[in-house]
């Protein structure tokens, strides 16, 4: 005899049951709670990332060690990655006759002109080979301190500027080497720290045996007198500190001209490589570099809010 229906209809219900259970303990299975150490390392991801976005917004006072530190190893990086790069004398000198040739197509080949009109005056070229061999570092030197000094809370953003647009130098340097206007081979022009007899210069002389001399492009006295210039220009008070800011470079580019160390275009290659590493700071501080605040934040950080991680609690789980 076969079971009666009801019976039949009770087995269904159970193996249901059964299985709607399973599915059930499958999906808590599938969804846990986090434990304590999950929670834990979620809450620390939180507030670094928490910290580091409010950092980079407010950048804190940096430390002098530090500071000094960085700057010296960078320069002695800088000199001999600029140093080591392979003086290719044949194709630095191909690369100064296109130069030459596309300033002449567009009109501003003038620095010949320029070179042998200021060298005929002894006192006014004597002094740009000694302006070239030393304000490029000393002016550098001194609005890094005084950023550091006075507005320590835009100091990691303006050096940050200062390091990348040095970087790309390098890599100008290496992949396009160029022989300024003073050793191009038929240019016609006069080494005047040669003719005239200054130190100081590691373009020529005996500085000029340790010095690599076809890393002419980019122009780093341009792109570091700018970079000083705009410091100035926009974080100085007084107006005519400002103007002199402003000043700065456009001497500094009258000197590399007059002196023949350098074309037009390297100076427009330096101010390439500064744009781009204004850019990049403001990339990494989500602002330009003179707007950050002056001073950094000194107060304590507020704790980031977390939330902890949800799971699901399964539909038709019994409650107590």
């Amino acid at each position: 005899m076969g079971e009666p229906t009801e019976i039949r209809a009770a087995r269904a219900e159970r193996a249901e049951a059964a299985g709607g259970a399973g599915s059930v303990l499958g999906a808590v299975r599938s969804n846990p709670k986090p434990d304590g150490a999950t929670r834990a390392a979620q809450t620390r991801s939180a507030a670094l990332r928490s910290r580091i976005r409010e950092q980079r917004r407010t950048p804190s006072r940096p430390r002098l060690w530090f500071e000094l530190a960085l700057i010296g190893i960078s320069y002695w990086v800088y000199s001999l990655v600029r140093n080591a790069v392979p003086e290719k004398e044949s194709v630095a000198q191909k690369h100064a006759d296109w130069i030459w040739d596309f300033e002449q197509a567009l009109g501003i080949a003038v620095e010949h002109t320029i070179n042998h009109a200021v060298n005929s005056v002894t006192w006014l070229i004597v002094g740009m080979n000694y302006y070239y061999a030393t304000l490029h570092f000393i002016i550098t030197i001194g609005v890094l301190v005084w950023l550091y000094r006075s507005h320590p809370g835009r100091y990691a953003a303006a050096r940050t500027v200062l390091f990348v647009t040095t970087g790309i130098a390098l890599v100008g340097f290496y992949f396009f080497p160029l022989a300024p206007p003073r050793l191009m081979d038929g240019g016609g022009f006069i080494d005047t720290v040669k003719v005239h007899h200054t130190w100081g210069s590691m373009a020529s002389g005996a500085g000029a045996h340790v010095s690599n001399q076809f890393a002419a492009m980019p122009s780093m006295h341009i792109g570091w007198s700018m970079w000083c210039g705009l410091a100035i220009f926009f974080l100085a008070k007084p107006l005519w500190i400002r103007l002199l800011g402003l000043l700065y470079p456009l001497t500094t580019l009258f000197v590399i001209i007059s002196t023949a160390n350098h074309f037009w275009m390297d100076a427009l290659g330096g101010e390439i490589c500064l744009a781009v590493g204004f850019l990049t700071a403001r990339l990494i501080y989500h602002t330009w570099a003179y707007r950050l605040p002056r001073l950094p934040d000194t107060s304590t950080p507020e704790e980031p809010v977390t939330v902890p991680a949800q799971w699901t609690t399964p539909v038709g789980a019994s409650r107590r």
